[in-house]
């Protein structure tokens, strides 16, 4: 499929403010990431290089939920995909294994420190990509 496909921008009427939204948790976790690492890390290196990992893909969702195209499509996808599993299996293993979370990441107890924001996000912006998905064009 050409990367011209008609469908609706991910970024126009409410993509708006599912952009914003995105571009608040990249601002959010990529400050959190950064003065965790740069201070602490001995302290609790993973949350901290979760917190990092879910900084990119907050990035990644922003960009290319921003963008038009089927490509950015497709990345807006995998960026929301990955970051739904990344807050259940994060948000589970910080429940069931507090020891092994000793300081909070983005998505530990399923987003709790953010009002569970992590845990709703990616549902609504996969329900934004599946109604402004790619148009199939038939030959």
């Amino acid at each position: 499929m050409p990367d011209t496909a008609e469908r609706p921008a991910t970024s126009s009427g409410p993509g708006r403010v599912l952009v914003a939204v995105y571009a608040i948790f990249a601002i959010a976790a990529t400050s959190r990431a950064a003065v965790q690492i740069a201070t602490r890390f001995d302290e609790a290196p993973v949350p901290y290089l979760l917190s990092a990992f879910a900084a990119v893909v907050y990035v990644l969702a922003t960009v290319a939920l921003a963008r038009s195209g089927v490509t950015w499509w497709r990345v807006a996808l995998a960026a929301c995909s990955v970051e739904m599993a990344g807050v259940l299996v994060v948000g589970t293993l910080s429940v069931l294994d507090p020891a092994a979370f000793p300081d909070a990441a983005v998505w530990s107890n399923y987003g709790m420190g953010y009002l569970f924001i992590p845990l709703v996000l990616p549902v609504i912006g996969l329900l934004w990509l599946r109604r402004s998905a790619p148009t199939r064009t038939r030959r």
